[in-house]
């Protein structure tokens, strides 16, 4: 089959939702409203899809409170983390590719990145192992405008790694800052290009884009918080440009049911590489860790688990897939408060309930 016509099939797949039976749909549609209540959520949107067929796709609560606009299935939200497993997608496919190896010093790829006191490669960066350190100070609340991903590199180009890689796992934005200038220079052109065209059209991926305080995007979500009295209050600035390949993209459910519709179809990389990247790391002292290589492979909801989160000013986002129900879910939340996990459980246990039919 020629890969334009597996593409077609794919993406009409995707986008055709499949009825579940109105019982059902209502039991999942209550549990989640449910919890977005207990949770005092202003606002999300859902989109859970079976078998590589979309069932479930749409908004609860108020996208902007202020304006009084519901959430729906086609608002813009930030990804936060979610940006880190599509970096790594990128840079796993340059290695298909030849173009990139995982194993050598990362100053191979970006020169301009210091030689530290040790060497650390893309797989302990891909891992989060490789002593990068994370925000400082008030560096999550930037209001700084970056116009490219290499710039951003000198916020923390000049420390020490706070560790030896692999002797701990560190979580760290800024070690996918450094894969996404490998990227770039693997590609030989820009980190936003490559991803455009590499994942995100064959994905069908249609909203999703860097997610620019400056320029207007339709259907953007505002975001919240709550104060110290449990009030919602607006949500702090924060220009996410600072951190575009691990936590600067913004898109809507339809994007990410479409990544991980793409991706578990072999669409994106070949069945190897996506086994070798959902391999629990393994650190110095051969303990492993609950993640592999930009995607977290913990449990979610007690269920084995393909995910990855995201936390940032104004969101809270969700993309688990469990390969056992051949289910994904995906949840993004407009309230700095929200705990994204519970949504995910509180969807498992309504698809668990049997019919009173």
């Amino acid at each position: 089959m020629r890969p334009s016509i597996f593409l077609f099939i794919l993406l009409a797949a995707v986008l055709r939702a499949e009825d579940w039976p109105a019982e059902k749909v209502r039991r999942v549609e209550h549990a989640i409203e449910a919890e977005r209540l207990r949770q005092q959520v202003v606002g999300l949107s859902v989109a859970i899809s079976e078998n590589g067929l979309l069932r479930l796709a749409g908004g609860f609560g108020k996208a902007d409170l202020e304006n009084d606009i519901p959430a729906k299935s086609d608002t813009v939200y930030r990804l936060a983390s979610i940006s880190k497993p599509i970096t790594a997608i990128a840079a796993l496919q340059l290695v298909e590719r030849g173009k990139l190896n995982l194993d050598v010093p990362v100053q191979t790829y970006v020169p301009a990145f210091p030689q530290k006191q040790w060497g650390v490669s893309l797989r302990d960066l891909l891992g989060h192992l490789g002593g990068v350190r994370h925000y400082q100070g008030n560096e999550l609340d930037s209001t700084v405008h970056y116009s490219n991903v290499t710039d951003p590199l000198r916020i923390f180009s000049e420390n020490p790694l706070v560790h030896q890689p692999r002797s701990k796992y560190l979580y760290t934005t800024y070690g996918f800052n450094l894969i996404g200038a490998a990227v770039e220079a693997a590609a030989g052109t820009s980190f936003l290009a490559y991803v455009r065209e590499n994942i995100f059209k064959p994905a069908g991926m249609v909203s999703i884009r860097a997610d620019n305080q400056r320029e207007v995007i339709r259907n953007r979500s505002r975001g919240y918080a709550k104060d110290k009295d449990g009030r919602i209050i607006n949500t702090g600035l924060a220009d996410t440009s600072n951190k575009i390949p691990g936590g600067g993209l913004c898109s809507t459910i339809f994007d990410l049911i479409g990544l991980a519709n793409a991706y578990d179809s072999g669409l994106l990389l070949k069945r190897s590489t996506m086994r070798d990247m959902t391999q629990p790391q393994r650190l110095l002292d051969g303990k492993r860790t609950g993640y592999g290589l930009g995607w977290n492979v913990s449990p979610i909801a007690g269920r084995a688990a393909i995910s990855h989160s995201g936390s940032q000013q104004g969101a809270r986002t969700l993309l688990v897939l469990y390969p056992e129900l051949k289910l994904t879910i995906v949840v993004m939340a407009n309230s700095d408060h929200a705990v994204v996990n519970d949504f995910a459980a509180a969807i498992l246990k309504a698809l668990e309930t049997p019919s009173s039919a």
